[in-house]
């Protein structure tokens, strides 16, 4: 109600980029500083619900609402995030070398629409600024993802070079990797998700992410993959062959569009990659699709459009055994994590579910 009443209000003045600066380096120095975790915690943190808690890869997670990569792309604010009802969070995109991103501005907000259009371009601090950040942070006290990605100058012929430089390098900070070939501000990186390419990309991952096990020890961190949600039925199809072909641990579905159908906003007419209400109903057709065509052995992180439980519910219904949220977030405020873990305490209960990972697929036919 905060948020609602006096942060957004004020934040929604602002250029959304500043907004976003300053939401960033507010959770970095709560974070960071004698009694902000608590209070963060206090403020906004979700209880334990045991009927939400699930082992996915190994890895335990509190509850299966995340935050979607694109808000901390440097990794600045993980504790922040951390205390605020996340069951996981993903930072980056992140690339080897730092780069500016696409000229300003680059950002734009859809009230109407609930919905955000940006054409930022992997804007980071590179592989050794993200590791500063992380290092300087102490333990995790939810899972990391890192979101991985090439360089804007980076042919796409060379592009596996620098997804292993990343897994090289951060490799000991995330409890598990994303591969980004879907955004739609770097050119050309879409036309990796196809063919042979994506086969040969997805092999040196996977060689990377071993070579890397063997020097660390422990068990093998998950690699997932983050698809794009304008695939032809025929183009999913084939790509998920080749990716559970290619034996990594999962897939994120979706990132953002660059369709812009009933779009009432001014800005729907700006380029880059729509998120928000608008994807909401996309994005769950395609985890459908996904959880469908593999019999529901590969798992999938259900993220587009999520603004309730019942959205949530839906994508986890559909075959989604976590969930991500981001656009909603600036909307609603971190308010929104205790509603929708509530919100999905209540669905299960109401459907007979005593966790979380029974209700995963419920939705199909026959399941």
């Amino acid at each position: 109600m905060l948020y609602k009443t006096l942060g957004k209000p004020i934040f929604f003045r602002m250029d959304p980029e500043k907004a976003h600066h300053m939401v960033i380096d507010g959770l970095h120095t709560a974070g960071n500083i004698p009694g902000g975790r608590k209070l963060l915690s206090l403020m906004y943190g979700v209880p334990a619900y045991p009927e939400l808690e699930s082992k996915l890869w190994g890895i335990t997670f509190a509850n299966p609402v995340g935050l979607a990569a694109g808000l901390d792309k440097n990794a600045k604010a993980v504790p922040g995030f951390s205390n605020i009802g996340f069951g996981f969070m993903e930072v980056g995109t992140v690339t080897p070398k730092p780069q500016v991103g696409n000229e300003l501005p680059r950002l734009f907000r859809l009230p109407e629409d609930e919905a955000l259009i940006n054409r930022m371009g992997f804007n980071n601090v590179g592989i050794e600024g993200m590791k500063r950040n992380l290092r300087n942070q102490g333990s995790r006290t939810i899972p990391l993802a890192i979101n991985i990605g090439k360089n804007k100058t980076t042919p796409n012929e060379q592009a596996e070079d620098d997804y292993r430089k990343c897994i090289q390098g951060l490799y000991g900070y995330g409890d598990f990797f994303v591969v980004n070939i879907s955004s739609p501000n770097t050119p050309d990186l879409r036309s990796l998700q196809h063919g042979d390419d994506l086969s040969r990309l997805l092999a040196a991952v996977k060689d990377e992410i071993g070579k890397q096990h063997a020097m660390f020890g422990g068990k093998e961190k998950p690699v997932l993959v983050k698809i794009a949600p304008d695939l032809e039925a025929h183009e999913v199809e084939y790509m998920v062959e080749t990716i559970v072909r290619s034996g990594v641990s999962g897939v994120i579905a979706s990132n953002t569009t660059i369709a812009r159908d009933g779009l009432r906003h001014g800005n729907r007419k700006e380029t880059g990659g729509l998120s928000g209400r608008p994807l909401t109903s996309r994005s769950t057709e395609l985890i459908r699709t996904i959880y469908k065509s593999t019999g529901g052995k590969l798992p999938i992180i259900g993220s587009g459009g999520i603004f309730s439980a019942e959205d949530a519910y839906e994508k986890i219904r559909a075959g989604a055994s976590l969930v991500e949220v981001y656009t909603a977030l600036i909307y609603e405020g971190p308010g929104l994590l205790r509603q929708i873990n509530r919100g999905l305490r209540d669905l299960l209960r109401k459907d007979g579910f005593k966790n979380v990972s029974e209700a995963i697929g419920s939705g199909h036919q026959g399941k």
